[in-house]
């Protein structure tokens, strides 16, 4: 079965209205297309969909740290609270200060993950104190954290000195012209946004607003989510990566990112794990991508020279089911085949 077979027949399941795909090489795209709608009662997905990325905004603003390291602006172990120090929203003081870049990069700094902090945090300041005060675990290990990368973010900010959707913009976006990626889209682009969910929370349809509710109370633009991109867009991401950095960081910069292990997690990416991944049954143990929570996903494999971008609105109209899980392996399945028969 073809990658656009499988999406067809998981839309017609009630999957997701609507998605994206590309697949290719070093060289270009190989496979492409898009089907569905952006709602289920919407207009027809189309080249200029913009997709809320979700968690897939984490590695990439992991590759806008990364860019900060090579130019000797942060280092890995660099620490919060020498970026972080206070007055505000400090960690002077606090059991956060010592946590280095290198931990959050890899969910290993022992801030517990998928806090749901919005709940009590009705603003931006709020919930940045919250951070501050969220407790850390008692014991080490690898624990997915989007509240680390919240912080990231804020350290990135800080070693650059320039606000966390500029940086992104001028590390990363612009040398690679991803023209349509960004934190907040203008309200006159959010009608070409894929809708997700029918927020209880919000009480409407979300569609051209960040759908993880952490990232709408921090103002849209945080290290863990908020990013809306193009299909082209995360293509020319795909490929960029294929030929090692092409312009955004070096190979060897790269290298590290992507090959330094801490369990199943690289720097700001997610390694393969065998027939486990979402990235598939047939990638090599080279292969690592990243997943966004509203259906979304960016794989590349250097030893196979393939990556795949796969967008969708899983999320809407609600974020109950869990079909996407095999959608995903199945879709890599097939693409990986077909890019390299």
């Amino acid at each position: 079965m073809t990658a656009g077979r499988i999406l067809a027949s998981a839309r017609d399941k009630g999957e997701f209205s609507g998605a994206a795909w590309a697949y290719g090489t070093s060289a270009g795209p190989v496979g492409r297309d898009t089907l569905g709608t952006l709602r289920w009662d919407g207009a027809p997905v189309g080249d200029d969909t913009l997709w809320d990325l979700a968690s897939l905004t984490k590695p990439i603003v992991g590759l806008a740290v990364m860019a900060l390291v090579e130019t000797g602006e942060l280092t890995l172990d660099d620490t919060v609270v020498s970026h972080l120090p206070g007055p505000g929203f400090g960690y002077a003081g606090t059991d956060k200060a010592g946590i280095t870049v290198f931990e959050l990069l890899t969910h290993t700094s022992r801030i517990p993950g998928q806090q749901p902090l919005y709940r009590r945090c009705p603003t931006r300041e709020d919930l940045l104190d919250a951070l501050v005060r969220l407790p850390l675990r008692e014991r080490p290990g690898v624990e997915y954290s989007s509240q680390g990368f919240m912080i990231l973010g804020l350290v990135a900010e800080s070693a650059a000195g320039v606000p966390l959707d500029q940086l992104v913009r001028e590390r990363v976006t612009t040398p690679l012209g991803m023209d349509d990626t960004r934190f907040l889209l203008p309200e006159h682009e959010r009608a070409r946004a894929a809708a997700t969910e029918d927020c209880p929370w919000r009480g409407r349809v979300v569609q051209g607003t960040v759908h993880d509710e952490n990232a709408e109370v921090l103002g849209g633009v945080a290290g863990h989510a908020g990013m809306f991109g193009t299909l082209d867009d995360l293509a020319r991401l795909g490929q960029a990566l294929c030929r090692g950095g092409d312009g955004v960081i070096a190979p060897r910069t790269l290298a590290v990112m992507t090959g330094t292990r801490t369990g199943a997690r690289a720097l700001a990416w997610q390694g393969h794990e065998s027939h486990l991944s979402s990235g598939g049954d047939l990638l090599t143990a080279s292969a690592y991508g990243h997943n966004g929570f509203t259906g979304t996903s960016l794989w590349v494999d250097p030893e196979l020279d393939f990556y795949a971008v796969l967008l969708t609105n899983r999320v809407h109209p609600s974020r109950a089911s869990d079909g996407i899980a095999r959608i995903r392996r199945t879709f890599h399945n097939a693409a990986v085949t077909r890019a390299l028969a």
